[in-house]
């Protein structure tokens, strides 16, 4: 029984310090929502707007139809570092424009290792054997333009869980549940948008949508136990503020919500179902996410580049209370690239000791075969 008690603090906290009262029962698997990649991580976890390499199947598979060429890229963090517990992030990207399908396809393999547990008998605290826990998922995507200004993506998905191999006491099931998901999602960059006594818009402005996760509920021991994946709506938008031959700056912000039902009567809403009535919620909008970051990068594409990033990640505190600053820089050496993004609580008076506190995350990058007008996913003078 410890090691459930161990896995279940491990799962409240895989997200943030959440709120217990809406963490029991809210969803299973929540890994699915954690921020990949170094690069978005830097600019306050958003990246639905954005969504200008590989890992846009992440925030934004619709990006990835305004991309050509091939990119491969790798993400490791130690995470909940405060805890000192055996947990890390690996995260492995990879996009192939392909003009005969006239779009991108995409995967990524994401992987959470919770770490080494014992297994001791029901009456002795004698250990009979130990087990890694660990939740995993492979997606796989494909996105292309609808117009110059529209791309579309979807993304197929296989979620595999194992937090234990057996069952405790009397259980006749196991720890080990598979199940299934999909995303789908929409970017629209505009080559031509004067907005009047504003200005020019054109080749500046990214907005997106994702909706991803959408799938059956998810079951360790037996289907009447179930939890829903968890299901969430992201909406976002970037913004190129500046640029010259070597300067550019880009604002970015996002907004995300969680679509599942919280009941925890087992009257539950089926998934498609729960995306609508989910908004029935009391206070809907207080469970929505706010992040946002922004951008400098000095360099010439094809040459040799870096960027400095910051951002800010607000959750309301009913519904988790995450709040965080993010730090973050980048390199990018011909067909190379390396980021790394930093989180910091200590700035908020209950950041002390906080869970997110020194997260760390690293991500090396190839990327190859680009078209010369675009630039970090833009097109030139965005």
């Amino acid at each position: 029984m410890k090691r459930f008690i161990r896995l279940f603090l491990i799962t409240l906290t895989l997200i943030g310090w959440t709120n217990v009262n809406f963490a029991q029962g809210e969803s299973a698997v929540p890994f699915l929502l954690l921020a990949p990649d170094s690069r978005a991580g830097g600019i306050g976890e958003s990246g639905a707007g954005l969504a200008d390499n590989s890992a846009a199947i992440f925030w934004n598979p619709a990006g990835l139809a305004f991309l050509t060429g091939s990119e491969v890229s790798i993400t490791h963090s130690n995470w909940l570092p405060q805890f000192n517990l055996d947990l890390f992030y690996d995260y492995l990207t990879y996009r192939q424009y392909i003009e005969e399908i006239n779009g991108s396809v995409s995967a990524s393999i994401t992987y959470m290792n919770f770490g080494e547990f014992q297994r001791t008998g029901s009456n002795s605290p004698d250990v009979i054997e130990t087990f890694r826990s660990f939740d995993a998922a492979m997606t796989l995507g494909y996105a292309t333009k609808v117009t110059n200004d529209l791309g579309l993506g979807f993304n197929f998905r296989l979620i595999h869980s194992r937090l234990s191999d057996k069952g405790a006491g009397e259980e006749q099931g196991s720890g080990v549940a598979t199940s299934v998901s999909f995303d789908i999602a929409a970017m629209w960059r505009p080559e031509k948008l004067d907005l009047p006594l504003i200005g020019d818009f054109g080749n500046r402005l990214s907005l997106g949508m994702n909706l991803s996760n959408l799938g059956p509920a998810i079951y360790y021991i037996d289907q009447a136990q179930a939890d829903p994946i968890p299901t969430n709506l992201r909406v976002g938008l970037a913004l190129r503020l500046f640029e010259d031959e070597y300067n550019k700056f880009t604002y970015t912000i996002d907004f995300s919500r969680t679509l599942i039902d919280r009941d925890t009567t087992g009257n539950r809403d089926e998934w498609y179902a729960a995306i609508f009535t989910s908004w029935g919620n009391e206070n809907p909008l207080r469970e929505v996410n706010t992040s946002m970051g922004i951008e400098y990068w000095y360099g010439q594409p094809n040459d040799f580049m870096f960027a400095v990033r910051a951002g800010y990640f607000y959750e309301d505190p009913s519904y988790g209370n995450r709040k965080f600053m993010t730090l973050g820089a980048g390199i990018r050496y011909d067909l190379y690239g390396f980021d790394f993004s930093y989180i910091t609580t200590d700035v908020f008076p209950d950041g002390e000791n906080h869970p997110l506190s020194d997260t760390l995350r690293f991500t090396l990058l190839i990327g190859w075969g680009e078209q010369p007008e675009q630039t970090m996913g833009f097109p030139r003078g965005l």
